[in-house]
């Protein structure tokens, strides 16, 4: 299944559909699948398109002030941000470090007593360790008592999080649903909410790592496609991919 979540989605986003035009065209000796999939192509690959998907799918509009967050029964940071790399026995930091800092602020800000981190390691890696295990090793760098850590089993994907979660935390207290602190990506979020509900939590979202300046000014740049602008487009379509396979599989009685 975590195969077929990864790579199916392919197909769908615009480097793949564009792959697959380009492909049909040439069998079919068709100019219009070939010319669809150049179209298709440059205009995800604009910023001022990449950068309208993005927004479409973060949550809020920015950073909570810590001060301003509710209590909760633990915090739970979602794995996706350590590369491994030969000679940083903590791994190197991603794009997505700010989830570490903002389940570490929520925490030292005394928010919650439980910091859980993921043991988030794919199937085709059976040799790296766990994420979630090397961010608990920085976490007691930071001042972290080892009693406050939490490790999920290992997870392969979001809604792995959300089960492993369920098992170390449990989701009821005296019949009330376990409150938690949910901090991930902003645009990772929203998927990561319906799972983590539908697992029985109560979420408070706290979005971090946000993708898209408010601050982007319309100039003749945002509309020249471009490599980094794709990547962004495919980013955030395939958060609207995962949503709708899970919200489907969920309608279906799937779970």
């Amino acid at each position: 299944m975590l195969l077929f979540n990864k790579i199916l989605p392919l197909l769908l986003l615009p480097s793949g559909f564009t792959l697959l035009c380009l492909l049909v065209g040439l069998l079919l000796r068709n100019r219009f699948f070939v010319l669809l999939g150049t179209l298709v192509l440059l205009v995800f690959s604009m910023p001022l398109v990449s950068d309208f998907l993005m927004r479409s799918v973060e949550v809020g509009s920015g950073r909570v002030p810590v001060s301003r967050a509710g209590k909760a029964d633990a915090i739970v940071v979602l794995s996706g941000m350590i590369v491994s790399v030969e000679g940083a026995p903590l791994g190197e930091w991603g794009d997505a470090v700010d989830r570490f800092d903002g389940g570490i602020e929520l925490f030292k800000a005394g928010k919650a007593p439980l910091l859980l981190f993921t043991r988030g390691q794919m199937p085709w890696q059976p040799d790296a360790v766990p994420e979630g295990e090397l961010l608990a090793k920085r976490a007691l760098l930071q001042g972290v008592s080892q009693s406050a850590i939490r490790l999920t089993g290992k997870v392969g994907n979001t809604a792995d999080e959300a089960i492993a979660a369920r098992a170390v935390l449990g989701i009821a207290k005296k019949g009330v649903p376990k409150r938690i602190f949910l901090v991930s990506s902003a645009y990772h979020l929203r998927r990561a909410i319906f799972l983590f509900e539908h697992a029985g939590f109560e979420v408070i979202p706290f979005p971090v790592d946000y993708q898209v300046s408010e601050k982007s000014g319309m100039t003749v740049l945002r509309f020249l496609p471009n490599a980094e602008a794709l990547a962004e487009s495919e980013r955030a379509l395939r958060e609207v991919i995962g949503l709708l396979f899970y919200r489907a599989r969920s309608f279906a009685g799937m779970d």
